[in-house]
């Protein structure tokens, strides 16, 4: 299970820091093209959301591994988890089916960490 835990951290920490980097980086204009949502909030939000997840990102694998204060690992697939559950209200309010589907399995997998590395399989 352990082995398990790690490859879904990789996966989201993965998927996380693309997408952190990509809301923190680019034009508004050019996100609007892929993630149609962020036209209701502002740049500023949308950097900050960024700025989250490629935070959270690096906290689901730099504790873990180097072994400093491991106990940010599981917080922070908590936070990953917090954010899905929002980014699934914008989209329910956006009527967007597809991406909620995507959310939900995220939050699932950011839960799943975070009740491991919490739990049974601490670091």
């Amino acid at each position: 299970m352990n082995v398990f835990l790690w490859i879904v951290q990789a996966v989201l920490a993965l998927m996380f820091a693309m997408a952190g980097v990509m809301k923190s980086t680019q034009p508004q204009a050019k996100l609007a093209e892929k993630l149609p949502w962020v036209s209701d909030y502002s740049t500023g939000t949308v950097r900050f959301i960024g700025v989250i997840e490629f935070a959270a990102a690096l906290g689901l694998i730099l504790p873990a591994a180097t072994g400093i204060a491991p106990v940010l690992t599981p917080l922070a697939a908590t936070g990953l988890a917090v954010v899905m559950v929002l980014a699934m209200t914008v989209h329910a309010r956006r009527k967007e089916s597809q991406a909620m589907a995507f959310n939900a399995v995220l939050l699932i997998l950011a839960a799943l960490v975070a009740w491991g590395r919490f739990g049974p399989y601490s670091l």
